[in-house]
């Protein structure tokens, strides 16, 4: 079984509606289960970007460093 997410883990109860049941539905998921985490946009995204529907995202702003 496949399960995708767009939000985090640590999002579900929210996304649930109750804390206790994300809880429940994730430790049955997560039991000997392996969890990739994948970062950026989505292909979509990136080609609604490329035809010139959205607009490229601000880069991050710099910290400096002491």
């Amino acid at each position: 079984m496949l399960v995708t997410s767009n939000r985090p883990v640590g999002e579900w109860g929210t996304v649930f509606g109750d804390p206790v049941v994300a809880t429940a539905i994730l430790d049955r998921l997560l039991h000997h289960s392996h969890v990739i985490t994948i970062r950026g946009d989505s292909y979509r995204l990136r080609e609604k970007r490329r035809s010139g529907f959205l607009q490229q995202p601000a880069p991050a702003p710099q910290t400096a460093t002491a």
